[in-house]
């Protein structure tokens, strides 16, 4: 299947954001304690979707180093980000999460334009 078919067969809407209205974004790596890194992506998935203002969190396995994850973020805004970090389920996974991780750094902070699977939720 070519890129255009691939591209018409998804369903997932694709949104532009509008002037004045900038999301926010993170892209970040961390490296994990050996053999942890399918526990710490657990960690990380769980509650995802109960984010609110959350558009996009992917965590993605390095095909090369089995310790190192990467995880892209697309959010509402940097306001959004900046609050999920002080909800309940997301300070125990933190908590849960700090000695899987040996670790971590902000690759870049970037300014989402839009794209295919950002929900708006």
């Amino acid at each position: 299947m070519g890129a255009a078919s691939a591209a018409a067969a998804c369903t997932t809407p694709v949104i532009t954001v509008g002037k004045g209205h900038a999301m926010y974004g993170l892209i970040g790596k961390m490296t994990v304690q050996p053999g942890k890194r399918e526990e710490l992506t657990k960690l990380l998935l769980d509650g995802v979707a109960a984010m609110p203002g959350c558009l996009s969190y992917i965590v993605a396995n390095d095909p090369i180093d089995a310790n190192l994850l990467g995880i892209t973020e697309a959010w509402e805004s940097k306001d959004a980000h900046a609050a999920s970090l002080s909800l309940p389920f997301v300070r125990d996974a933190i908590t849960k999460a700090r000695p899987l991780i040996t670790s971590m750094s902000t690759v870049a902070e970037t300014a989402p334009r839009g794209g295919h699977g950002l929900v708006r939720s």
